[in-house]
């Protein structure tokens, strides 16, 4: 991977530390009750074992034998070894839905490739393997001043996975998603063959490989771009929105003065409090905004996450209900500040509050969750509103759902993010006629030229996919090109006919 050896800082060393463990213990791969990994049944006497795997809602696990792939040449050894039923890569497991899973196939954990190689501290690039976390890159990364481009609602996923889902974060609107700041990418594909994939180079494997899932090969290591900072804090402004139509005001005036913006929304609020929110944005503080006390007393670009308790392994169904949400619900939007400025808050209270209990996605109970994000564009602000209504009429109870404004689409062939308003909620699985109701809502989506996240997906009909993303034929030929014998598969892969 491409960096100018004159700037470079060699990093040796395992990418995954005790640190990366201790904070979210989540097994990264499988079901914690799983069996351990075994040596040597697998290909290549690949550390292996056969049991469930399923995405972060819990939703719909499936058998499949992981493989932990040490070395790049493990992990062709993997990827050309695996039967009929083909491989597909897997990160920390944040995935909601089943895009890292592969049914009586071969799943390949890419933790086990975490090195960070070389930062270039002048000129801010990093080179690393695609299994190193987001939480290991600012470990090391913020000492030297310098911070990854874009950041999703967790900091436990790996480069290989931001990339895969072509993650965004609060800047979506001034920044693009994650892929727009990768320079290059060591990409394994389907025909046994390693490439180097640039955005200039090779646009349209880069470009579909940016959002595709995994499905276009294994990315081995990428090449980033990163963003500088002063300190690890940032400066928050927060406030208060009495309802929707008062939300996307506030968003579209001042949205774009601010590097990072969202808004939680109280989505089981009613008549005129419908959409109410809490709006949350700020930027990297700089280090004269620190008070002078507190310069001289610690280090200004210090990363010190907070962590509570794991949550507990058995918890009772039911319990994000909906009157327990709506309790929650208005709590948290009367405890908000009517309007509060330049507050500095730690990088992981404004970018990851939930990283901080290990095992949150157990709250929901055995059935788990559905994550379900959808976009639609500008000028649809009243299809936002009808399914925002329709939501609060359901009385879906979601206690995590947030509307961001996003800038415009990005690149990527299936790329999630369009010029337009994004809302993702948090529903428990068990809910009574959730499917038909998402199955409705995502009909309505479709007829207002928008579309749902693959990454938090688990249950889209194949048939709408085509009228969500135009680039849909374009992806599927390049795929047959790179992979004709479809080696690199995936439960998602084969729901939705990719």
């Amino acid at each position: 991977m491409p960096v100018p050896s004159a700037t470079t800082v060699p990093v040796t060393g395992e990418g995954r530390t005790a640190a990366d463990a201790s904070a979210d213990p989540t097994d990264a791969s499988t079901d914690p009750t799983a069996a351990p990994l075994d040596r040597g049944s697998g290909p290549a006497d690949l550390p292996s074992r056969v049991g469930p795997v399923t995405g972060w809602g819990r939703t719909a696990p499936t058998t499949a034998r992981v493989l932990r792939p040490l070395t790049y040449e493990a992990a062709v050894a993997a990827v050309t070894g695996s039967d009929s039923r083909g491989a597909i890569a897997r990160g920390l497991g944040r995935a909601y839905g089943d895009a890292a899973q592969n049914a009586g196939g071969a799943v390949l954990d890419m933790t086990g490739l975490d090195r960070v190689h070389e930062i270039d501290a002048v000129n801010g690039l990093v080179v690393c393997d695609a299994g190193v976390s987001l939480h290991r890159l600012m470990e090391v990364l913020l000492p030297l001043g310098w911070f990854v481009p874009v950041t999703p609602g967790t900091r436990y996923v790996t480069v290989g996975g931001a990339i895969g889902a072509d993650i965004h974060g609060k800047n979506h609107h001034g920044s693009g998603s994650f892929s727009r700041h990768v320079r290059a990418i060591e990409l394994l594909t389907g025909d046994g063959e390693t490439r180097l994939v640039t955005p200039e180079d090779e646009p349209g494997l880069f470009w579909a490989t940016a959002g595709g899932m995994g499905l276009t090969g294994v990315i081995l290591a990428a090449t980033l771009q990163l963003l500088p900072v002063q300190t690890s804090l940032m400066t928050v402004d927060t406030e208060r929105a009495t309802d929707l139509d008062d939300l996307m005001a506030r968003l579209t005036a001042t949205d774009d003065t601010y590097r990072y913006s969202v808004a939680w929304i109280d989505l089981l609020a009613r008549g005129a409090k419908t959409g109410r929110a809490v709006l949350t944005r700020g930027d990297h503080a700089p280090l004269d905004a620190l008070p002078a006390t507190s310069r001289a007393r610690r280090d200004p670009l210090a990363f010190r996450p907070g962590r509570l308790p794991a949550a507990p392994r058995f918890v009772p169904e039911g319990l994000l209900g909906r009157t327990s949400v709506g309790l929650f619900n208005e709590f948290w939007y009367r405890r908000a500040p009517r309007e509060r400025r330049g507050e500095l808050q730690r990088l992981s209270a404004f970018f990851h509050p939930l990283d901080g209990l290990p095992h949150w996605n157990r709250i929901y109970g055995r059935s788990g969750f559905v994550q379900y994000q959808f976009v639609v564009g500008h000028g649809q602000e009243e299809s936002l509103r009808r399914i925002v209504g329709r939501i609060g009429a359901r009385g879906c109870p979601s206690f995590l759902a947030v509307l961001k404004r996003f800038g415009e689409g990005d690149p990527g062939w299936l790329s999630f993010p369009m010029a337009g308003w994004t809302l993702a909620l948090d529903i428990p699985a068990a809910l009574p006629g959730l499917g038909a109701f998402l199955d409705e809502l995502d009909e309505e989506v479709a007829e207002a030229g928008g579309r749902v996240y693959l990454a938090k997906d688990a249950r889209l009909r194949p048939e709408l996919l085509a009228r969500m993303y135009p680039r849909l034929d374009d992806f599927r030929t390049l795929r047959a090109t790179y992979d004709p014998r479809g080696v690199i598969t995936s439960d998602l892969a084969r729901r939705l006919a990719l």
